[in-house]
């Protein structure tokens, strides 16, 4: 049978999956362990036992300023700008394109302006936010905003406009009002797309958190990585960064677990 035609089982996929990240892992180890045959004060590449230990005191002790567990205190204050910045940018993402992917003459007129903002780096903006915003909350997550939400406007766009023309013909012809096909015939198609969407965007969107952190922040993971940089700490820096991605691998397992169940007929019958 050719690979092509080859379908795989759930726990394969597991199996297969799970393969590069043990090799990586195995990589790393091997590494770790020769320079610190070589060196045994090596900061570069920390053994387990040297994160273990680094992240111990994080993870269990109160901080003796803020009185709070800092491993706990920085993920919550990242996720809570996470989560705030991707509520606004998938509002926002899906009211602007049903209306820009429904209506011709609105998409002609500000689909240029969002094609415009898409393509500028979000990055670019951090020093403008900040004078403009202060170096509060606000500015955090408008740069999550403004980094995600062009691209996913211009997304549900192109998936609204790309419906059947039938279908907006048929719903004409029983009396539907542009209101009523947005709403009763566009809108419940283009939520798969939309759930798509923010899966997407999650890796754009840690990065211009992790970005702001390190900018201008007291508290959240991406202050504490660049914070301790200046000490070598990477028995800190490692685990942190693993920590983002088991956070971002959990969020887009959620976001494709909702899809499948509320909208199976959009991952089709092998799904």
């Amino acid at each position: 049978m050719r690979w092509v035609n080859r379908q795989m089982r759930r726990s394969d996929r597991i199996i297969l999956g799970s393969l590069p990240i043990l090799l990586l892992v195995l990589l790393y180890l091997i590494l770790a362990a020769g320079r610190h045959a070589a060196n045994p004060a090596d900061k570069i590449l920390p053994l387990p036992a040297g994160m273990a230990q680094g992240l111990s005191a994080l993870l269990f002790q109160p901080d003796q300023l803020s009185g709070q567990l800092v491993f706990w205190a920085d993920t919550l204050a990242s996720l809570q700008r996470l989560g705030i910045g991707l509520g606004i940018a998938t509002l926002t993402a899906l009211v602007v394109g049903l209306v820009l992917g429904v209506l011709p003459p609105v998409r002609a007129t500000f689909g240029p302006l969002v094609t415009g903002i898409a393509v500028i780096p979000p990055i670019a903006l951090l020093p403008i936010l900040f004078i403009a915003l202060g170096l509060g909350e606000t500015a955090k997550v408008a740069l999550i905003v403004i980094g995600i939400t062009p691209v996913m406007i211009r997304d549900i766009t192109a998936h609204v406009a790309a419906l059947p023309r039938e279908q907006i013909i048929k719903a004409q012809t029983l009396g539907a009002s542009s209101w009523q096909i947005m709403i009763r015939v566009a809108l419940p198609q283009v939520m798969p797309r939309l759930l798509q969407a923010v899966r997407l965007s999650l890796g754009p969107a840690w990065v211009f958190l992790i970005s702001a952190e390190a900018v201008a922040s007291d508290v959240g993971l991406g202050y504490r990585i660049f914070l301790v940089r200046r000490y070598l700490s990477m028995d800190i820096i490692i685990p942190y960064v693993a920590w983002i991605a088991v956070l971002a691998i959990l969020m887009d397992v959620a976001l494709t677990f909702l899809s499948r169940r509320l909208f199976p007929w959009a991952h089709g019958a092998n799904h």
